[in-house]
């Protein structure tokens, strides 16, 4: 009789972890779509059926509308990704009564728990001229398009002509959009408009609606009116980044393979159709995920694993056995906890199961990728245990942080051997990075130059791999140009120094490598400062390498705002020139002590670029060098440098020069510049008429009388 109520007992408890025949969407007496929209928790139709006020829908006409946010269409809900899909309002010229007054556009979540999604949206520009994007002051990114009387818009592409496109840097709660930086240079009247928009489901036309992708959070007390599906699907805390070093703290339900219905209720995840199959068939299902070109998660890879007899049969007749014999000493009571400890022992066999597969993938993606480049690179990296990184950086201690960026944070670290590194970890919540930092591996273990960081190993044990580099103990240039309490600034002759290896290490990349590399992200903050103050160009996360017969590489935008080459904002297109256009603002940085874009200085004057090309044009571009550096260099000097960097920002891209030819012009100016050793008179030097003298014709002369002195 007791076996027989064993048996009963077994066949309950299977049933119980068995999938449900239908899957649930929503909460008990709510109804989960809406026309063809499905409407999952935590979200819900009408009030008491969503997570809080802010998820409640109205189903109005069989369409979907988010209540809280002026009721704003909905075009889709994804789990996953948690976001929120909706149809805003397209906003354009045509509708500020006066076309050519100085109008502006600012869009404002609020309170709300939604923010604008970076990895899901793009902005973009459509009509003749440039447009800005701002939040609080501060340039977030812009594109540029050309327009003429014999333009032809093609609205099934966004390219430059009548439209361009970019990437945002962050997730954004609110933005501002100057629409008067649009020129009607076609004369044809047409509406112009720059708007942000979700990057899958855009289409260039004259709809007056378009989709824009939300990111939903959750807040801690919402955890109060949720359960997480399963045992192997839990809460995940995530950290969302806004900008300027902060973040928002967010949770989710995660989980580790697909699903239908929805994981925020406790019964509401039932297996796919080909995982019941594959138990159906005595096996495991196991799902890996596929990333696209972009890092974001496109899809899962299954596979049906069957258990051998040998550790899974076995073990289950061992498991029956004991249980059998349990039943006639010791009844029922014992059989619960058994089971209890056979399905906790079969859980943890399957995550070190997975977790040997993610090593592989891991290894197995970094492998393939460096044996298309060299085969013989696949021996040379030098791989280190997770335990010896985590000792060595103190348990990723927050004291250890040298810095946060885009693609990771950069912890400092010390190895049982004594040497100091810096050890460049992924957010653990964001493992889209996981191809920067592969690439980031292939590029840097084929790279030997003395003015680049140098790739010690990286990790492959953990999620997402670490990178192990040397330690550079001064910091990033831009640290040292723009923050005042550095008590001796740079000096010129250090100025020329660090320009010149920065263009040595460019100029290496792009040609005296097996493979082209272009950077495609220089700028003042991925140029570090070893302890003599030696340049080292460094976060290769988006870097790319160019096969011979190719003579560009074509991509969503990447890069910096400020940086960025204005060609490839048109056409997307990335040359070996586009890094030097980066130069070209790295140098100017560098003479003037100023930043890319301005927080003082408004209109076109705002892009140091433009404030520095109209100096230049008008003659005055001494009076905007930095004082140290007016003291310090000559007058003759200083315009071959401001002419060399005018030739590096020509706009159009084959007018500029190589980086070999940079590198060499400025070798020549450093190896004949002479530190002053006593003050100059700033004033004599920026007397008014010698200033009103200066034309940009005379810089070229400048130039020119300069290099025969040299030569001489």
């Amino acid at each position: 009789m007791k076996l027989f109520q064993a048996y009963q007992f077994l066949i309950f408890l299977s049933l119980a972890a068995a999938p449900g025949a239908v899957p649930k969407y929503s909460k008990p007496g709510c109804n989960d779509t809406c026309g063809s929209v499905r409407i999952p928790y935590p979200f819900g139709i009408g009030t008491n059926c969503s997570v809080n006020q802010w998820y409640i829908i109205d189903c109005n006409s069989s369409k979907p509308y988010l209540s809280a946010l002026n009721h704003l269409e909905v075009l889709g809900i994804n789990l996953e990704d948690q976001i929120v899909s909706l149809n805003t309002p397209k906003i354009s010229d045509c509708q500020i009564p006066n076309r050519n007054s100085s109008q502006t556009m600012s869009i404002d979540l609020g309170r709300s728990p939604f923010l604008f999604s970076k990895s899901h949206n793009k902005f973009v520009v459509e009509g003749c001229g440039n447009a800005v994007m701002m939040d609080h002051g501060s340039a977030l990114t812009g594109c540029s398009t050309s327009c003429r009387n014999d333009t032809v818009s093609d609205k099934s592409s966004c390219l430059g002509v009548t439209c361009c496109e970019t990437i945002i840097p962050h997730h954004l709660k609110s933005y501002t959009i100057n629409l008067t930086g649009m020129e009607r240079q076609g004369g044809d009247g047409a509406c112009r408009s720059a708007l942000l928009v979700d990057k899958n489901s855009y289409v260039a036309n004259d709809t007056s609606f378009i989709p824009v992708s939300l990111l939903w959070t959750l807040a801690d007390h919402d955890k109060d009116h949720v359960n997480c599906c399963s045992s192997y699907r839990s809460q995940e805390t995530l950290r969302v980044d806004i900008g300027n070093s902060n973040t928002i703290d967010t949770w989710k339900c995660s989980y580790d393979a697909p699903f239908v219905g929805t994981s925020y209720l406790a019964d509401g995840c039932n297996a796919t159709e080909e995982c019941v199959r594959c138990e159906g068939d005595k096996g495991e299902c196991l799902y890996t995920r596929i990333y696209d070109v972009d890092g974001l998660a496109k899809e899962w890879n299954f596979t049906c694993f069957h258990i051998p007899s040998y550790s899974g049969g076995s073990f289950m007749a061992v498991t029956i056995s004991i249980i059998v014999g349990i039943i006639i000493t010791s009844g029922l009571g014992l059989i619960a906890i058994i089971y209890t400890s056979y399905k906790l022992i079969k859980k943890a066999i399957t995550k070190r199961r997975r977790k040997s597969i993610f090593k592989r993938i891991n290894g197995g993606l970094l492998l393939k990728q460096q044996e298309e480049i060299d085969p013989s690179l696949v021996n040379k990296t030098i791989l280190f245990t997770s335990r010896e990184l985590t000792k060595a950086t103190n348990n990723f201690n927050e004291n250890r942080i040298l810095g946060k960026g885009g693609q990771g944070t950069v912890y400092k670290g010390m190895l049982a051997d004594g040497r100091i590194v810096a050890v460049k970890k992924s957010k653990l919540v964001d493992e889209s990075q996981l191809e920067h930092f592969i690439n980031e591996v292939v590029i840097l273990s084929q790279v030997n130059h003395r003015n680049v960081v140098k790739l010690l190993g990286c990790c492959l044990e953990t999620e997402v791999p670490l990178l192990v580099s040397e330690y550079i103990p001064n910091g990033t240039l831009s640290d040292r140009i723009h923050e005042e309490s550095h008590e001796f600034p740079l000096s010129l002759n250090m100025r020329l120094q660090i320009a010149t290896e920065v263009a040595q290490a460019l100029a290496y990349l792009h040609s005296a490598t097996s493979i082209p590399i272009y950077h495609r992200d220089i700028k003042t903050t991925n140029i570090l400062l070893d302890d003599k103050y030696r340049a080292k160009i460094s976060d290769f996360g988006t870097s790319r390498f160019l096969s011979i017969d190719q003579t560009h590489l074509t991509t969503l935008v990447k890069g910096t705002f400020g940086y960025l080459d204005p060609e490839y904002f048109q056409s997307s297109q990335f040359t070996d020139k586009s890094d030097v256009y980066s130069f070209g603002v790295v140098m100017v940085e560098l003479l003037t002590g100023e930043r890319p874009i301005s927080l003082t200085r408004f209109g076109e004057n705002r892009s140091l670029v433009a404030h520095f090309i109209l100096a230049m044009e008008e003659g005055r571009v001494m009076s905007i060098f930095e004082s140290l550096v007016i003291k310090e260099g000559s007058r003759d000097e200083l315009l071959v440098l401001a002419n060399l960097a005018m030739r590096c920002l020509d706009p159009i891209g084959r007018n500029r020069p190589t980086m070999k030819e940079v590198a060499t012009d400025l070798e020549t100016i450093r190896t004949s510049h002479i530190p002053s050793m006593v003050q100059t008179n700033i004033e004599q030097v920026m007397n008014s008429e010698e200033i009103s003298m200066l034309t940009y014709g005379e810089s070229t002369s400048a130039f020119l009388s300069f290099n025969d002195r040299i030569t001489q």
